[in-house]
């Protein structure tokens, strides 16, 4: 990584990023032409390389900012300062919609990220992705108080399965080009009162206290 790139202006790092999202998250990173990024972009190709040295270089370097980006976007919103859990899930949802403002195809590129199986980039994706994932579990479940929610439960299996729900929706979504940002509001805004009514404490007592009236 050229330290170069960062004496850019802020609007042509920001096109250049989004060309990169663009081209590697529409197509598998051994199908993703540089060229189509430095032209989008509008730079040379050399130039490209001389930021980032070369494909696995200015991919990864995506991947790192993706996740930067969005660590940042979560702490300014104050996500990571509630302890009800669903609430840090709607503030969470609100933080990557403005990040989807800024770049489009962020998503799109991380998703793809996490299945590509190229052997030059996949070990590291892997292994960044699991470690960010046991950081972000270990650290939503220890603000939250396990009384909140159904006796027994699994937090932790609960807390992968809306979040692999999530993803997949996102997937999907970008696969079939259907996303929309005020659709994808209203659809987990519904998935957040659907995992409450079958995980909370309070939700279950209420549902049992209705059915004693039939």
């Amino acid at each position: 990584m050229n330290e170069k790139f960062f004496a850019l202006p802020k609007e042509k790092q920001q096109r250049i990023l989004n060309a990169g999202y663009r081209v590697f998250g529409a197509n598998s990173y051994k199908k993703s032409p540089v060229s189509e990024i430095a032209a989008e972009a509008g730079i040379s190709k050399s130039l490209l390389f001389h930021y980032f040295r070369n494909k696995k270089g200015l991919y990864l370097y995506l991947w790192k900012h993706a996740a930067a980006v969005t660590v940042q976007f979560l702490t300014e919103s104050g996500c990571y300062e509630p302890t009800d859990l669903f609430e840090m899930m709607r503030l969470g949802m609100q933080a990557k919609l403005r990040i989807m403002a800024l770049y489009p195809d962020l998503a799109a590129f991380t998703i793809r990220a996490y299945y590509e199986r190229d052997p030059e980039i996949e070990p590291e994706i892997q292994k960044s992705y699991l470690a960010a994932l046991a950081q972000k579990s270990a650290g939503a479940l220890a603000r939250v108080n396990p009384a909140d929610f159904r006796p027994g439960l699994d937090l932790q299996m609960m807390y992968r399965e809306m979040y692999w729900a999530s993803e997949g929706y996102l997937w999907e979504k970008i696969r079939s080009n259907t996303l929309d940002v005020g659709q994808l509001e209203t659809d987990f805004s519904r998935l957040l009162a659907f995992w409450k009514s079958i995980y909370c404490r309070n939700a279950a007592e209420e549902g049992g206290t209705h059915e004693n009236h039939y």
